[in-house]
C-alpha cells in the first residue's frame, strides 16, 4: 500500500467480492472499512438522527460521490451528499412520520429530498439511472441497484459509496485510481461525455486536483474529448465558468489550459480567444501559482485586448467583479509596474490606487502584483492602508478659490505634491502652495 493510504486510511475487512445479482450477471465489488477521524467527525446529532430514520424503515443510506473521495484522501469534505434505496415518496413519508422538516423541493423530480435535522441540511438522493440524455440534461429512473447508480457517474474517483459503518463500496476501481493519482471516466469516456458534455471540463478540473504529472492522460480519453468538444457549445456559460475557474487555480493549470483550449481546439466553444497568448499565460501561472491568484488573474493572460474580454463575458456571463478585474489586468499589466529606480518601492502602485479612488482598486492591484510575480511588493501592499488626502474643496474656498473648475485643478495639483512627499505633507504645508 502507498504512503498516501497508510497515512490516512485504516483498513479492516478488505476484500474484493464477486456478487451474483438478480440479473444473473457477475460483478466485481471492492470493499474495505474506513476508520478515520475525518469520517467519525461527520457523525453529528443530525446525521445520527437521519441514520436512525432510514434504519427504522429498512432503507439503505450511504455517503456518495465527492465526499467519499475526500474522506479517502484524508480530508473532511465540505459538502456531504447521501444516496439511498428509498424513493422520494418513501423518504417524504419517513420524514413526515418522524416530524422532520423538509426544505427546497426543487430537486425532488431528480430524486433529491433535503431534510433538516438539528440545524443541519441533509440532501438525500434516490439511486437512479439515466434513461435518456441530450448532453445537458438527463431523464432519470429510480432504482435500488447501487452499481447501476455508480456506473452513471462521471469519474471512477467520484463513483464510490461509503456506508455509515465505514464500509467502502467501489465498483469501478475508484479507490485504486485515487491511490495511483489517476483520473479516468467510468466505462467509456465517449459515452460519459455524450451524456453531459460539461464532463470534459470536470475531467480536467479533477485531473488538476488528483494527478501528479501534468501530461499523464490516457490517449483514448483525449481522443474522446477532441471528438466531442463541440458539444460544449450547447452548455450554458455559467456552468462552463463554474468548472473553468476551479481548473485554472488547480495544479497543472497552465498545461491543462494549453491542452484543453488549444491542443484539443475547444476555445471557440467556451468563450476563450482562439489565438490566446499561451506564452503569457504560462508565465503568469508560474508567477502567481503560489500567491493564491483569483481565477480571472490567470485567465486574463490569454486576452490580447479588452474586446476579447467582452466576448468572453458574453459567453461565460462572469460576475461584474470578475469582468472588471480582467479588463483592469489587460489594460494595466504593461504600464503599471515597479520603478526601475526604486524596485522595492510600492509608490507606483499606491499612487495609482489613490488616483483611482475606487473602493476595489487595492484588491485589483494586488491581483496585478500576483500576475507580475511581485511577491515582496504584494506582501507590503496587503499591509498598506490608504492615507487620507488632507485637503478638500471646502479648505480651498476658505483661502479664496471659488470656481469649481479652479478648485478641481488645484486639488489635483496639491494631490500630486502630496504624492511626491510620500503622502507626508499635512494640510497647512499643502495650503502653503496655494496662491489665491
Amino acid at each position: 500500500m502507498s504512503v498516501f493510504c497508510l497515512k490516512f486510511v485504516t483498513q479492516t475487512l478488505t476484500r474484493r467480492c464477486c456478487l451474483y445479482d438478480r440479473t444473473h450477471s457477475w460483478r466485481s465489488l471492492f470493499t474495505m472499512r474506513l476508520k478515520t477521524d475525518q469520517f467519525q467527525a461527520l457523525f453529528t446529532d443530525g446525521l445520527n438522527g437521519l441514520a436512525e430514520v432510514f434504519e427504522k424503515h429498512q432503507h439503505e443510506l450511504r455517503i456518495a460521490g465527492g465526499a467519499v473521495r475526500d474522506l479517502l484522501s484524508g480530508k473532511r469534505p465540505e459538502d456531504v451528499d447521501f444516496a439511498t434505496t428509498a424513493t422520494p415518496e418513501e423518504m417524504k413519508h419517513m420524514f413526515q412520520s418522524a416530524g422532520i422538516r423538509m426544505i427546497n423541493n426543487k430537486g425532488e423530480k431528480h430524486g433529491t429530498i433535503t431534510a433538516r435535522l438539528h440545524n443541519e441540511n441533509f440532501e438525500v438522493t434516490t439511486l437512479r439511472v439515466d434513461v435518456q440524455t441530450d448532453g445537458r440534461h438527463a431523464e432519470v429512473e429510480f432504482t435500488t441497484d447501487w452499481q447501476k447508480d455508480s456506473e452513471r457517474r462521471d469519474l471512477t474517483i467520484n463513483s464510490m459509496f461509503l456506508g455509515l459503518d465505514g464500509t467502502l463500496y467501489d465498483y469501478f476501481k475508484g479507490y485504486e485510481d485515487l491511490q495511483n493519482h489517476r483520473v479516468r471516466f467510468v466505462g467509456s469516456a465517449e459515452q460519459r461525455i455524450q451524456e453531459d458534455y460539461l464532463r470534459i471540463l470536470r475531467y480536467f478540473r479533477f485531473y488538476g486536483r488528483i494527478a501528479l504529472k501534468p501530461d499523464d492522460h490516457e490517449p483514448e480519453t483525449l481522443t474522446a474529448i477532441r471528438e466531442n468538444g463541440r458539444g460544449l457549445a450547447a452548455i450554458s456559460g455559467e456552468r462552463i465558468w463554474m468548472e473553468l475557474k476551479k481548473m485554472v487555480v488547480g495544479s497543472h493549470a497552465a498545461h491543462l489550459l494549453l491542452e484543453l483550449v488549444y491542443n484539443l481546439e475547444l476555445a471557440q466553444y467556451i468563450g476563450l480567444p482562439p489565438d490566446g497568448d499561451v506564452d503569457e499565460m504560462k508565465q503568469v501561472w508560474q508567477n502567481a501559482k503560489d500567491l493564491s491568484p483569483k481565477p480571472m488573474t490567470i485567465l486574463a493572460a490569454l486576452f490580447h485586448c479588452p474586446e476579447e474580454v467582452e466576448k468572453m463575458d458574453l459567453r461565460l456571463k462572469v460576475s461584474r467583479e470578475e469582468k472588471n478585474l480582467a479588463l483592469f489586468l489587460v489594460r494595466h499589466r504593461r504600464e503599471l509596474h515597479k520603478s526601475r529606480d526604486e524596485p522595492d518601492s510600492l509608490k507606483p502602485f499606491t499612487d495609482f490606487i489613490i488616483d483611482s479612488r475606487e473602493l476595489d482598486s487595492q484588491s485589483k492591484v494586488c491581483e496585478l502584483l500576483k500576475y507580475q510575480g511581485e511577491e515582496k511588493l504584494l506582501s507590503e501592499l496587503c499591509r498598506w492602508s490608504m492615507p487620507r488626502f488632507p485637503i478638500s474643496g471646502h479648505d480651498l474656498r476658505k483661502v479664496g478659490i471659488a470656481s469649481g473648475k479652479e478648485i478641481g485643478a488645484t486639488l489635483q495639483k496639491l494631490r500630486n505634491i502630496w504624492k511626491k512627499s510620500h503622502y507626508q505633507m499635512d494640510k497647512d504645508e499643502l495650503l502653503s502652495h496655494v496662491k489665491p
